[in-house]
């Protein structure tokens, strides 16, 4: 995607010209990626001061044509009195029309051009402009990349998944857990946000007997995260009655649920899991079970449904097995479980709107 096709894309969303899914999908660009939101801001800044201009030169031109009206007269001399301002108006103007046709490109170079015209304006002023026009020239190319994968996104309709299921951020750099049984069957393995923005994802740990997936996002549109807000517990069970929380997936918007650990032990006392009193879907696999320190205490899983009305997790202490057995088959992989939360002495909903942002839907083609 070249310039003038950036600024088109830019323009259109300024206009009011996209559809309304490609406005979701341009938003949630902006509010993750500082640099495309800044482009955003200045070309708005550029097509005021372009809607500026034109009034300034439709008035100039008015100015012109009555002072040689007034010349003609002999009301006025060349370059008498009033006559004198006109005329060097007259003789600026293309000056001034030169540097607007310049600062075309981008709003930045606007505010630079003016800024080096200034008397005030030094050496250091001069090397500093020709800085932050080589950065945003860079961020440019970064960002035409962006756009380019979320104008595939948007004209390529994907086919619909085969599965689905939820899961969540282990590692603020893109790595998620999910259960296995959501993407054993899969070829290929997408992630969406709760936003609705749809990532390619890789599965790159698989362990049946725990249940457990690890997915990696492998996609421009992903930023990574400064860290993640809970924890992951380590401890072999929570306590029993403990309150509990999940998010997860079960149709295409989040869902919270609540509820209480009701079981030390899963299904046919399975020390790999605990049973939990909460209201849970099919889609909800995968989602995180956090207590209300903003730990991570499990996985809920669905696999069993032999018994009606009863929802296992899977201990947490088995995300860390997971990851020591993948450090194994690749021991230059670098993976960092969060071990602190700063959820604690948090109300619930402000918890849920910190951790919602690290939970995704998981979708298997």
């Amino acid at each position: 995607m070249d310039d003038i096709r950036l600024l088109e894309m830019i323009e259109r969303y300024l206009q009011g010209e996209m559809s309304e899914e490609e406005k979701i999908l341009f938003r949630e660009l902006r509010r993750t990626n500082p640099d495309v939101d800044q482009l955003v801001v200045e070309q708005h800044f550029f097509i005021n001061q372009l809607e500026h201009y034109e009034q300034d030169r439709q008035l100039r031109a008015s100015l012109t044509e009555v002072h040689n009206k007034l010349e003609e007269e002999g009301t006025i001399s060349r370059l008498g009195g009033s006559g004198k301002l006109v005329y060097l108006w007259n003789r600026y103007r293309k000056t001034i029309a030169v540097a607007a046709s310049i600062a075309g490109i981008t709003a930045l170079v606007i505010s630079g051009m003016i800024s080096s015209l200034t008397p005030k304006a030094d050496k250091a002023q001069i090397e500093n402009l020709g800085r932050k026009i080589n950065i945003l020239e860079e961020n440019q190319n970064h960002t035409r990349r962006e756009l380019s994968d979320v104008k595939n996104k948007i004209e390529i309709p994907s086919e619909p998944a085969k599965f689905g299921g939820t899961g969540f951020l282990i590692d603020a750099k893109g790595y998620l857990v999910t259960n296995a049984h959501v993407v054993n069957k899969a070829d290929k393995v997408t992630v969406q946000s709760r936003s609705g923005i749809e990532l390619n994802a890789k599965t790159i740990y698989f362990d049946d007997s725990l249940d457990i997936a690890i997915l990696k996002i492998n996609d421009s549109l992903f930023k990574t995260l400064p860290s993640l807000p809970y924890s992951i517990n380590r401890k072999s069970s929570a306590e029993l009655a403990e309150p509990i929380f999940t998010l997860g997936f079960p149709r295409e918007e989040i869902v919270y649920g609540e509820g209480y650990l009701s079981a030390k032990t899963g299904f046919n006392g399975d020390t790999l899991t605990c049973q939990i009193s909460i209201s849970a879907n099919p889609g909800n696999s995968g989602g995180p079970v956090i207590n209300k320190e903003g730990e991570v205490i499990g996985i809920l899983s669905t696999r069993q449904t032999t018994a009606e009305g009863v929802v296992f997790a899977i201990k947490s202490k088995n995300i860390f097995k997971a990851v020591e057995g993948l450090k194994k088959d690749s021991a230059n992989l670098h993976i960092k479980l969060p071990g602190t939360s700063s959820l604690k002495n948090t109300e619930r909903t402000q918890q849920v709107k910190k951790i919602e942002e690290c939970v995704f839907m998981v979708k298997g083609y």
